[in-house]
């Protein structure tokens, strides 16, 4: 009852700070708007009754020092970004892997934070989606305080913050913050280590590799709409030709000034054979066109 009445009692000037500290412990943290408190629950996670959490499960994942540790925390899976003259391109796989088991093949790796926000998927799956969920959530409480849209480079912090207050209890995250605001499309970089990078280019996760292979010969910041497309196509498709833990479709967006475009998901045997992005279906189309030359004129030279 004494709860109730300090909850709903009249407060004075001279017992604000009493008040704040209420709230606080209340509601999990208090923020001034200028026109009242707002509360919002902090999210907690209950931890296990040990000394030292962190201790103890790098002893039970940590399986480079420990081959035979219980749980193998083994992910595989490819990301990419880039920003260009027409925006920013996200392009990924949809292959989830446990160790060397296909989980499934039908994951959604881009998060669609808000119409003009994106965040893609790298790691732990259940991280990831969780802590950019929540992450939405902020954004959208963002743009009700202050009527106006959060900047990437607002929102890319507000995650960095928030993974970094949980920096070595396990979290797997390496996520890419991709959108269009009043500078213009940005790209960061977030992980769960903390770690936030501004840059034009990223790719993450067990493919990368190939997939910056494809990118490093192909990318420039002058692109046209359907080169940097196509540039992002097949580099997903190098990583999941190459990558055994990347594969099965690709999903690809563009972020432009009006928001975000869901361009296609297509399956990277069709990329493979039917669209000839492949090294052997390709040379077997070039001798085809060239037979099929030879026959058009005959005794004519071929140019090569």
């Amino acid at each position: 009852m004494d709860k109730l009445v300090n909850r709903f009692s009249k407060v004075s000037s001279s017992s604000s700070a009493t008040a704040n500290a209420f709230e606080a412990e209340e509601y999990g943290y208090a923020l001034p708007l200028g026109r009242g408190i707002e509360k919002m629950p902090m999210p907690e996670f209950s931890m296990p009754s040990l000394l030292d959490p962190t201790s103890f499960l790098q002893l039970h994942t940590d399986d480079a020092s420990d081959p035979s540790c219980r749980i193998k925390i083994n992910h595989g899976t490819t990301t990419l970004a880039f920003r260009f003259k027409g925006g920013i391109i996200v392009a990924v796989d949809s292959r989830a892997t446990a160790g060397s088991y296909i989980a499934s093949g039908t994951v959604k790796k881009v998060i669609e934070i808000n119409p003009y926000l994106l965040g893609t998927m790298a790691g732990g799956a259940a991280d990831c989606q969780y802590w950019e969920t929540y992450l939405g959530i902020q954004c959208r409480l963002h743009e009700l305080r202050n009527r106006e849209r959060i900047s990437v480079a607002a929102a890319s912090k507000y995650l960095s913050n928030l993974v970094y207050s949980y920096k070595g209890m396990g979290l797997s995250m390496g996520t890419m913050i991709c959108g269009w605001d009043k500078t213009g499309p940005a790209l960061f970089y977030v992980d769960s280590d903390g770690t936030r990078l501004k840059g034009d280019l990223f790719s993450v996760g067990s493919g990368s590799t190939f997939a910056y292979g494809v990118l490093d010969q192909g990318y420039h910041y002058d692109l046209e709409d359907e080169e940097a497309r196509e540039l992002g196509r097949r580099s997903i498709y190098a990583a999941g030709h190459r990558d055994a833990f990347s594969g099965n479709t690709v999903n690809l967006y563009h972020v432009k000034e009006d928001g975000w475009e869901f361009i296609e998901n297509v399956d990277i045997n069709e990329l493979h054979y039917d669209r000839k992005y492949g090294y052997g279906p390709r040379i077997e189309q070039e001798a085809a066109d060239k037979a099929a030359a030879e026959a058009a004129a005959p005794g004519q030279p071929i140019a090569a």
